[in-house]
């Protein structure tokens, strides 16, 4: 059963497109790590409930607020609680997102009958070779982009037009993710697409395949990245993470004729043995679900990293790269059915990383805690930039 509370808005905080930080004061009984009349940030998502005003009463959902669990530390805004807003404007679109949930919506999908888009995508079946690039986690996204940017800006080309393709293994709304916003804000990103029960973004589809198809024939992409929103579900089980789509990520690339790379997810300062190095979730994603054969991008990790002020720590860093390069082993030719790639990755790179318009974190570290982390995400965005022909 959801948790809920009842409290009245005492003021305003950050905003940023699709979301709404409030602080509220709750009514009511404590439960868990939640004590009673306790002041808690909540987040509103004005297109589905309006924006609070100070004052106002709301309803909200502190689920996971009350175990304590990772959702950004929000209570979530579900309505407001002694009236209701007004009803939308009838508009176009059938497509209905967190469907058969309570909290239904329903969008404009660009591929939906009623789409102005809906004629081109309607009997698309091609990506034509466009470079697809598949992460596990959300905060490979920014990482990615600033190694494509990077190689190109060294190529001496024009930045890439990025789209990015979210699922729906983490976050569904896609206005929670500051880094999407941040990312379109600095014209890093063209266009966000939300598929699955995702919703949000700049572009709805149904599914993976016709978000991909959309970032080719909609938006005009020369590189796509595909990963879950922010969040992400594990169990510590071998198959029981939400992670696993990103297999079935690169077999829809491979099935449209895109050209799919795999972005490990690489860690040298995770605690838990089964991240270290390459991710159980990477090996598993990719060398048991993803059924084609796609571009593993391993980071070469340059002695110039260490001394960078970035790096702490330039032996564990080449310790590290050591393992990632042999636990690809397993991943690629002939061992596995992926092709290895080996991508230098460098002071000049890290600098990139650093450049990014909006904060990296990755399970809470930033860059200078695990820069592994990001490199090993960014040199994937480098050789996707070179399959676009914006790279050297």
């Amino acid at each position: 059963m959801i948790t809920w509370r009842a409290g009245v808005v005492v003021s305003h905080g950050k905003q940023w497109p699709g979301a709404a930080e409030l602080e509220v004061d709750l009514e009511g009984t404590g439960t868990g790590d939640l004590p009673a009349r306790a002041r808690v940030r909540a987040l509103a998502y004005p297109a589905l409930v309006g924006l609070p005003a100070v004052g106002e009463r709301v309803l909200l959902n502190v689920t996971a607020l009350a175990r304590g669990l990772g959702t950004g530390g929000y209570a979530l805004v579900v309505a407001p609680a002694d009236s209701l807003p007004e009803d939308p404007d009838a508009g176009p679109g059938h497509l209905v997102k967190a469907r058969y949930t309570p909290l239904q919506d329903m969008v404009l999908g660009v591929d939906d009958q009623e789409s102005a888009h809906h004629e081109v995508l309607r009997d698309a079946d091609d990506l034509a070779g466009l470079p697809v690039v598949v992460a596990d986690l959300h905060s490979a996204l920014p990482a990615i982009v600033a190694g494509a940017r990077h190689a190109a800006a060294l190529a001496g080309r024009s930045a890439p037009r990025v789209a990015y393709v979210m699922t729906d293994g983490g976050a569904l709304p896609a206005w929670f993710s500051r880094a999407v916003a941040g990312l379109r804000d600095a014209g890093w990103i063209e266009a966000c697409v939300t598929t699955g029960q995702a919703f949000g973004g700049d572009l709805e589809a149904v599914t993976v395949h016709t978000g991909l198809l959309a970032a080719r024939h909609v938006v005009g992409a020369d590189l796509v990245v595909v990963a879950q929103g922010p969040g992400n579900l594990g169990t510590g089980t071998r198959w029981g993470f939400s992670g696993v789509a990103a297999g079935e990520a690169l077999n829809a690339t491979s099935t449209l004729g895109g050209a799919p790379v795999a972005s490990l997810r690489v860690s040298g300062a995770d605690p838990r043995e089964r991240h270290l190095g390459i991710s159980h979730h990477s090996l598993t994603a990719y060398g048991r679900v993803a059924l084609s054969p796609a571009d593993v991008v391993v980071p070469r990790f340059s002695p110039d990293l260490a001394a960078s002020d970035l790096v702490a720590d330039a032996a564990a860093l080449t310790d590290l790269g050591s393992r990632v390069h042999a636990q690809a082993q397993d991943l690629v030719t002939p061992h596995g059915r992926h092709r290895l790639v080996e991508v230098d990755a460098g002071a000049g790179l890290l600098e990139a990383l650093a450049g990014s318009p909006v904060r990296l974190s990755t399970m809470g570290r930033g860059l200078a805690a695990d820069p592994g982390a990001f490199l090993a995400a960014a040199v994937a965005g480098v050789h996707a930039a070179g399959l676009a022909g914006l790279g050297g």
